[in-house]
């Protein structure tokens, strides 16, 4: 036997569905700073309240963080008191002071004979990345100046060779990617610098050495290097030449 929804509840679910996507969206925080979870076409639900009766702010599905009666309660839970504030205007959740551990899914729910999702939001608290650190490993000369650089970060390590236009991955560890909680690597070329970047969702943080720099003192030692040997060579032969001419005087 079919059961039938009343009339006027069963029009405001299909506005509801049509107005709210209930897929997850996916928001980065930083630690210890704000969020705003905000309840997509709430004048839908604001207008038939009275037939939902109660709306919902629930984390992970088991905890409640704000219930709502009414005409009769606005509560935030004993639990998230101080954390968090509920906005009855618009019904958005504003999570404050957030740590890891508020990381999860925040679902928004009315409730008539059964309960309905109006926004969900799949929440992820990350620290500020720690700045990486750029190491040359090498330079080297051919027609263009070369130079070989490790890109480290806390675990992870990239190995590029770059010129003065360009970088291209040599070694180390694959780099994170943009979607994932692991802080990203990434070695690039950029205003006459090679420029070691480490960045999650929520912060950046770089290292940088000029390209005209290494290879300038690179250049400038290598040279050094030559006009010590040529003088060496220069002054061998004129010290033989003494050598001989004061053995000769002496005998």
């Amino acid at each position: 036997m079919r059961t039938f929804l009343p009339f006027p509840i069963a029009i405001l679910l299909t506005l509801l569905q049509q107005a709210v996507s209930c897929s997850e969206t996916p928001v980065f925080v930083e630690k210890g700073q704000d969020v705003r979870l905000d309840v997509p076409g709430y004048m839908t639900v604001k207008e038939n309240l009275k037939r939902l009766n109660r709306f919902m702010w629930m984390f992970n599905t088991s905890d409640n963080v704000v219930i709502y009666v009414h005409e009769i309660v606005s509560q935030v839970t004993i639990k998230y008191q101080g954390r968090a504030e509920f906005i009855e205007g618009n019904f958005s959740l504003l999570l404050k002071n957030l740590n890891e551990g508020d990381s999860g899914c925040y679902t928004a729910v009315v409730s008539a004979d059964r309960n309905k999702e109006v926004a969900k939001y799949q929440i992820s608290v990350q620290e500020r990345v720690e700045p990486p650190v750029l190491r040359v490993d090498s330079v080297s000369f051919n027609a263009i100046c070369n130079v070989t650089v490790t890109c480290r970060g806390q675990s992870t390590s990239v190995t590029s060779s770059c010129n003065s236009s360009t970088c291209s991955q040599v070694g180390g560890e694959s780099r994170g990617a943009e979607t994932s909680t692991v802080p990203l690597l990434s070695v690039y070329v950029a205003g006459g610098s090679i420029i070691c970047n480490r960045s999650n969702q929520v912060s950046w943080a770089n290292d940088t050495k000029e390209i005209e720099t290494i290879c300038l003192s690179i250049s400038e030692r290598d040279e050094a290097d030559h006009n010590y040997a040529v003088t060496v060579r220069i002054q061998s032969p004129v010290i033989i030449i003494i050598f001989v001419v004061c053995a000769l005087i002496r005998w």
